[in-house]
Formats: C-alpha cells, sequence, structure tokens
C-alpha cells in the first residue's frame, strides 16, 4: 500500500470512528436544518469547514502554531453546541419543493470552527507522521479522506432525514429540534468531562 493510500485510510478512519464522535456531532448538527435536496449548499457547507481544518491541521502539524490541546478539547463541543443553539432558531421550510434558507453566515462560522477542530486532528496526524522527511503528501491524503468520511456522514445524515420527513412525515422544524437538541446534550456532557473545566 502507497503512503497516499496509507495517509488517506487513515483520514478516513479517524472522521468516521466512533470514537472520535465529536467530530461526527459537530458534521451532524452542521447538516441538521436541511434535506436531501440540499445536498449542494451542504457541500459549500461541508468545504467551508475543510478549509477551516486543512489550514489549522497543516500549520499545527507543521508547529507553525501552538495551543493548549485542553482548550482545544474543550472548544470542540462548544462549537456543536453553539451550532445546535442556532439551528433551533432557524425557521423550517415544511415544503418538501421548497429549498431550505440558511443565513450567509452559517459558511463563515463553519470555517471558524473548522479552525478549532483542525488543531483536534493535529495530535493525532502528528503522532502517525514520525520522522517522515516531508509532511505534505500524508498531510494532503489524511485531508483528502477527511473530507471524503465527512462527505460519507453527511450523505448518512440526509438519508435518516429524507426518511423521517418523506416516508415517515416527521415535519421539519420537529426534526431540526430534535437532533440539534440531542447533539447538544452529548456535545455538554463532552464539555463538563474536559481536563480545562477540571483544572
Amino acid at each position: 500500500m502507497s503512503d497516499f493510500q496509507t495517509f488517506f485510510k487513515l483520514g478516513f478512519q479517524h472522521i468516521t470512528d466512533i470514537n472520535g464522535y465529536d467530530h461526527i456531532l459537530f458534521v451532524v448538527a452542521l447538516c441538521a436544518i436541511f434535506r436531501l435536496k440540499d445536498i449542494k449548499k451542504v457541500a459549500i457547507l461541508i468545504t467551508a469547514f475543510t478549509i477551516g481544518h486543512s489550514l489549522t491541521l497543516a500549520l499545527a502539524t507543521l508547529q507553525l502554531i501552538t495551543y493548549s490541546s485542553e482548550f482545544i478539547e474543550f472548544l470542540i463541543p462548544v462549537s456543536i453546541v453553539l451550532t445546535c443553539f442556532i439551528n433551533l432558531f432557524h425557521k423550517s421550510s415544511e415544503r418538501a419543493s421548497q429549498p431550505e434558507k440558511s443565513s450567509v453566515l452559517r459558511y463563515p462560522m463553519a470555517m471558524i470552527f473548522g479552525l478549532i477542530h483542525g488543531m483536534g486532528f493535529s495530535n493525532y496526524l502528528r503522532s502517525l507522521l514520525g520522522k517522515e522527511e516531508s509532511i505534505w503528501q500524508p498531510l494532503l491524503s489524511f485531508n483528502i479522506g477527511l473530507e471524503i468520511g465527512q462527505l460519507l456522514i453527511v450523505l448518512l445524515s440526509l438519508l435518516l432525514s429524507s426518511l423521517l420527513l418523506d416516508i415517515f412525515k416527521v415535519k421539519k422544524h420537529d426534526w431540526n429540534l430534535i437532533l440539534s437538541s440531542l447533539v447538544a446534550g452529548v456535545a455538554i456532557t463532552l464539555i463538563l468531562g474536559t481536563d480545562f473545566l477540571k483544572a
């Protein structure tokens, strides 16, 4: 297996690993207000998140920025709760034929939160790189693996939403409230369990 395939696989496994569910929760929270037909909007949103985390992942892996791991561990679930909180005030479209309207602020917000999540990924990637002479190819392939994994999570989340909304006729606004509240609840337990609050 080539280095590209190895780091691609590691990036994909890292984002889809249930043990790293904080990142999965954030992606689900980002998608909570959308339907499957809004896939283009969601793809742009996820790309904004990817740009953010790719930037800090590169800078942190190259050790060009330093930060407190405990503080980042605290900020990641905070970013999830904030995303869910914004979702709770979103006015959902109940018509299946009508595209979901979302604030343009969601895109810079996703990028800013991506910056935080990138620092969360960097410790894991640094431990994998060891004494690699050049980190650019592993960094690129790891990032591509992360992106493909994120898109898979997005697709599964939107398919679940479509199943509930179109087949079981759950109201869009109700589903958004339920999903965002559940994700926020898990994220709050993560915040309360961080070393940053225990310090």
